[in-house]
């Protein structure tokens, strides 16, 4: 089996804090992997050591076949990121930011402004092309940062909470195109706490917790190993150690 990702003992420690404690993953080359943790599991930090943001403590890592702490430039050219904090520049504009992104990666004119348009018009901001990312949206710069990570044809998409706080239309638009990506080869490496949607769109789960991993494999591997009948979200409680509680009651509201 290809992997696109493939990690082994990864460890990053933060002082005497270890927040990443020796992970080996497995992502196979053209799945949809959802990576799964409670918050403070570790998710963002993973994130950040394969997208070369932070430097590993410990371990080795493979990303598309390379080592990308010996030759990161040849994974970044592959590789697309929309970060939790989506990293854009406020004074730019749509149109702009695509153009930006464009020249970073070398695109030539004619295939940068063909490529710009297309994703402008999949993402419904074809009418908002001219406008500042300052004045968007939280849903309309989700969607330009999924942009900006797609232009390149990239091979990889790391997404990190990519479907938090935006509405049903977006992420119907999101949840297409990022289905289509897979469709044609693409892999995806995908953190979110909504696990319907994990769920939905996922062909591989991992999950996390206290910086371990403590499950991984198909959604069927894991629900055979939970005992069959078992949502996502069951399954993801047990495995992270919590139960599902009734909230107690509150008299005073």
């Amino acid at each position: 089996m290809d992997l696109a990702v493939e990690t082994h003992e990864l460890t990053r420690d933060f002082g005497s804090f270890r927040a990443v404690d020796g992970i080996d993953l497995a992502v196979p080359a053209g799945s949809l992997y959802g990576f799964l943790g409670p918050n403070g599991a570790g998710k963002s930090t993973t994130i950040k050591c394969l997208t070369g943001l932070l430097k590993p403590s410990a371990g080795s890592m493979r990303i598309l076949g390379i080592d990308p702490l010996a030759d990161p430039v040849s994974v970044k050219r592959r590789v697309g990121v929309v970060p939790e904090d989506l990293a854009l520049f406020d004074r730019l504009t749509a149109q702009e930011t695509l153009t930006f992104i464009a020249q970073v990666h070398s695109l030539d004119a004619a295939t940068a402004r063909s490529r710009s348009s297309d994703l402008l018009e999949v993402m419904d901001l074809k009418t908002a092309g001219t406008t500042l990312v300052t004045d968007f949206s939280h849903g309309m710069r989700k969607k330009l940062s999924l942009a900006a990570a797609l232009l390149p044809a990239p091979r990889l998409l790391f997404l990190d909470e990519p479907f938090e706080g935006i509405d049903a239309m977006a992420s119907r638009q999101m949840k297409d195109l990022l289905l289509s990506f897979v469709g044609r080869g693409g892999t995806i490496f995908l953190t979110s706490h909504i696990l319907e949607i994990v769920e939905r769109l996922s062909t591989h789960i991992g999950v996390i917790a206290n910086g371990r991993m403590v499950a991984q494999g198909t959604i069927a591997e894991l629900h055979a190993g939970a005992g069959g009948g078992s949502t996502l979200e069951e399954l993801f409680i047990g495995l992270v150690g919590g139960e599902a509680r009734t909230p107690a009651a509150l008299d005073w509201i």
